[in-house]
């Protein structure tokens, strides 16, 4: 019996995380380029990819690495973090971020309609002011994260954290496929 199990992700569950961020960097960098583009008539090819790749990157995989690091790693770090100082750090990171989450999805929403219009190639009156303030909110929330809050996860975490929040990455990213008989 094959149960079709894929198995996607890494040995350090933190590097997850963190080789998420390449490519988010790599996204919002794009939305920078674009943010600083003049858009005209006729919408041009490259654009209109551009568009439909920030568009479907968002949802793919912004909002999907936003949920994971609140659902999984935000609370895996504040269960193993030392009453305290250490504590009161960690939830200060968290609130922090998880705000920053909050704050990148409200400035995305404001733009997707246009991002939306460029990539089925219609012309708009793009807000390219606020796509610059989200290309660079999003840079700095990333790397506040890489140089601060991944390092201090790490050390909370240790081995036996690590583990545990690497299992629980393993699992969701696992797919096991139902037996089916006829």
């Amino acid at each position: 019996m094959d149960n079709n199990i894929k198995v996607t992700g890494n040995d350090d569950p933190l590097m997850d995380f963190s080789n998420c961020h390449v490519g988010i960097i790599k996204n919002f960098e794009q939305l920078r380029g674009l943010a600083t583009t003049n858009i005209s008539e006729p919408i041009s090819p490259d654009i209109k990819q551009t568009a439909a790749k920030l568009y479907s990157f968002f949802h793919e995989v912004v909002l999907k690495h936003h949920k994971e690091e609140e659902d999984e790693l935000f609370n895996v770090v504040l269960d193993c973090a030392r009453r305290g100082e250490e504590t009161l750090k960690s939830k200060t990171m968290i609130k922090q971020l998880t705000n920053e989450h909050r704050m990148l999805e409200l400035q995305w929403k404001l733009i997707e309609p246009d991002i939306k219009q460029l990539a089925k190639g219609k012309f708009v009156i793009f807000d390219q002011a606020m796509a610059l303030r989200l290309a660079n909110s999003y840079l700095d929330h990333a790397q506040f994260e890489e140089r601060e809050f991944l390092p201090l996860s790490a050390e909370i975490l240790g081995d036996k954290g690590l583990s545990s929040l690497g299992l629980s990455i393993h699992m969701r990213h696992t797919q096991v496929g139902v037996a089916s008989y006829m």
